[in-house]
């Protein structure tokens, strides 16, 4: 019987086989490297339905209200804070009464019970995370959470891995601005971002802390 087969087959099959598992491996390492990094993984650019679609854009850059007037504990607390319904109902008894929108507000202050919302920014409990020392060390509200002040609806703007807060801590003088402009989302360095970060670095006693413990207690 005549051979069916030449001589390079079994060099062609072993190659064949050999660069499938190669081709496997690559296909399982790019799987698992990219996994963490998308949105679905780690919630980036996601918008989340609310119990009300709370528009920063209009409240802050449309209206001018401050962060802190929200956010009340930001510069004194690790938890920025979510402001109570009293707090929205300090304009809303006044403004858009009958909104059918603001309908669940208005419900939540009748009753005392606070709204649910979903929290946007949501690091895990294994990370520490202090808003206020951050806001002391002239980062500021923006660089994490990107430009609120242009957000219709609310979503998380950074990764919020591990490597993102790496990068941060280790070149902090690309982040940093003076403690006035924090909240000031119209803020422009006067010269060079790096510049006016190294000298900002060494006014504010910024270490490049990338110790375990620092986030992770």
């Amino acid at each position: 019987m005549a051979q069916l087969f030449s001589r390079t087959a079994n060099t062609i099959a072993k190659f064949s086989i050999y660069g499938g598992a190669v081709l496997a491996g690559a296909l399982g390492w790019l799987v698992i490297s990219a996994a963490p990094r998308s949105s679905y993984a780690n919630g980036q650019g996601v918008v989340y339905k609310q119990p009300v679609p709370f528009s920063h854009d209009h409240h802050t850059a449309g209206l001018g209200i401050d962060c802190r007037y929200c956010h009340t504990s930001v510069e004194e607390a690790a938890f920025a804070g979510i402001p109570p319904i009293a707090t929205c109902m300090n304009c809303h008894k006044n403004i858009w009464t009958n909104a059918q929108l603001l309908e669940p507000i208005r419900e939540a202050f009748r009753t005392e019970t606070p709204v649910q919302w979903r929290r946007v920014n949501d690091l895990p409990d294994f990370v520490y995370f202090n808003h206020s020392i951050h806001v002391a060390k002239g980062v500021s509200c923006f660089v994490c959470h990107g430009e609120v002040n242009k957000m219709p609806l609310l979503y998380q703007q950074a990764s919020l891995q591990m490597e993102w807060c790496l990068d941060c801590h280790r070149n902090p003088e690309k982040y940093v601005r003076p403690r006035s402009e924090i909240f000031n989302w119209d803020y422009q360095p006067v010269g060079s971002q790096l510049e006016v970060g190294k000298k900002l670095v060494a006014d504010y006693h910024i270490q490049s802390m990338t110790n375990c413990s620092t986030c992770h207690r």
